[in-house]
């Protein structure tokens, strides 16, 4: 894939890499070689990205042209987001109050290029926001009232940079190139290029390293360079073609900003933002089930003035459950009135609605995977030893799970299967893990999961490979109706509405 650092003059940028073309912005735009350019990453380092600069139009026709541009124009947006710079100023907080403790100023300007600043200290709070405003160059402007609030975030070209930082600029943009493309195969043998988000410190992942890296041998063997990345790698989310998030979702959380910025950037995204909502709260699942009449247990949306309503209604023993629960965490059995009060009560502290459902003993629940509207798997997952759920932790932290038992679909009972695609098919085309309880012929969904566990020796046991390269072959699928939809772009050199350059 061409590399290529975007400048007004190339003479100003001092950089010689080998693999990455330094061009003038009136090239880029102007020149019908970079239109044809087939999936180009640009690094634009225009002089000025305001509205119909030359910057500005770089970073807009390299999407059009299906390149790679950095910023994007949803980054220079982003920059100007006055309710995203309080939320990402109330995220760092601490961190920025780490890093400019000892600023005897009231205002302070932080450098950032690719990712570093020149004073070692500041680095870490550097890296942090070129993860969320990915631009090789920019600058963070501080205020101190009570605390140090971040007021404005701006990207900059290579001729607002002091000359006494070249040098350092010069290095790290050379650092950057160069551990970017340390582990890159042969230029050609790839067409797409996946990233995988994972959390190697994550206790209970919805796959394993091993698991990964069969996803990442069966992808390159379709054709997609795969690499996986951690949440510090949000600003370079732009540089690949699908992201694929093998880590806990949640709302609140590093992986539904990354699921919103690949939506953003034009990425193949599984999970999606859609589908990470819709799942991870139990209220809007209870609701579109109901909705849609699929059988579930008996269940109630309940807000703490209802609480008293309820004593009358229930059954017990019920169980409660959060809204964003996950893994049987947040979801807890009462076994008569004065329990369900007390576990309400300590529900109600972090939520205002919750859910309380009819308890439905089985020996194990039906897991059915679900990948573009069809059926991917079928597991038994077998309730934890002497425990009602399939996960149980102890009071000294400890976990335990039950067993796994792979069954082939069409082993599955029938209505199993056609009541998971029919309550996946409500929430999306992605990537899915139904669980239902089935008694008695009948099946009860329990709840819709939108990262559901694919691990080596349970999920993948009866599917084996195959498994694998249906996800994959998802990608690719999305990847090229991606690529059919897009339109010629013009050779012509763009006229008129092009700033004098």
């Amino acid at each position: 894939m061409p590399n290529l650092v975007v400048v007004r003059n190339p003479s100003d940028w001092p950089l010689n890499i080998p693999g990455v073309e330094t061009v003038s912005s009136r090239d880029y735009l102007t020149n019908p070689v970079y239109a044809q350019l087939k999936g180009a990453k640009i690094f634009n380092l225009s002089r000025s990205y305001r509205y119909q600069s030359a910057g500005y139009y770089v970073s807009l026709l390299a999407a059009a042209r299906g390149h790679r541009p950095i910023p994007s124009t949803s980054t220079l947006l982003d920059m100007k987001s006055s309710t995203m710079l309080r939320i990402i100023s109330d995220d760092l907080e601490q961190l920025i109050e780490k890093s400019l403790k000892d600023v005897p100023d009231k205002e302070f300007i932080l450098s950032i290029y690719f990712g570093k600043n020149v004073a070692k200290k500041y680095t870490p709070l550097a890296q942090k926001l070129f993860n969320l405003f990915p631009a090789p160059l920019l600058r963070a402007f501080f205020v101190k009232r009570k605390t140090w609030d971040l007021t404005r975030v701006m990207p900059i070209g290579a001729k607002e940079i002091p000359e006494n930082h070249w040098d350092f600029v010069v290095h790290e943009a050379q650092e950057y190139f160069q551990k970017k493309h340390r582990y890159v195969h042969a230029k050609n043998s790839y067409r797409y290029e996946l990233a995988i988000l994972h959390d190697p410190k994550e206790a209970l992942p919805p796959s394993s390293i091993p698991t990964l890296k069969k996803f990442i041998r069966t992808a390159e063997q379709m054709g997609i360079e795969t690499e996986l990345i951690t949440k510090e790698d949000y600003g370079r989310v732009a540089e690949f073609d699908a992201l694929f998030i093998r880590t806990t979702t949640q709302v609140n959380h590093y992986t539904y900003r990354f699921s919103r910025r690949a939506e953003a950037e034009g990425l193949a995204v599984i999970d999606d933002p859609l589908s990470i909502i819709r799942c991870t709260n139990k209220v809007y699942l209870a609701e579109i089930l109901g909705r849609e009449k699929i059988p579930t247990p008996a269940t109630h949306i309940i807000t703490e003035e209802l609480m008293p309503s309820m004593e009358h209604k229930l059954k017990f023993p019920c169980v409660l459950k959060l809204p964003d629960s996950a893994f049987s965490l947040g979801v807890v059995k009462a076994k008569d009135w004065p329990g369900f009060i007390q576990e309400a009560k300590r529900f109600f502290e972090k939520s205002d609605l919750i859910i309380v459902q009819e308890f439905l003993p089985t020996s194990h629940d039906w897991r059915i995977g679900v990948l573009d509207q069809k059926p991917l798997f079928a597991c038994k997952y077998h309730m934890a030893g002497k425990h009602w759920q399939i996960l149980k932790k102890t009071n000294t932290g400890k976990t335990f799970t039950g067993s796994v038992e792979a069954v082939a679909l069409d082993q599955a009972p029938e209505t199993v299967v056609k009541t998971a695609l029919k309550a996946a098919n409500l929430i999306g085309d992605g990537l899915y893990g139904v669980d239902i309880k089935y008694i008695e012929g009948k099946a009860y969904v329990i709840e819709i999961n939108d990262n559901p566990n694919i691990d080596t020796g349970y999920e993948d046991a009866c599917v084996k490979e195959g498994l694998y390269s249906a996800v994959i072959q998802s990608f690719l699928n999305r990847l090229e109706k991606k690529d059919s939809k897009k339109k010629p772009v013009s050779h012509e050199p763009v006229k008129n509405s092009l700033p004098s350059l």
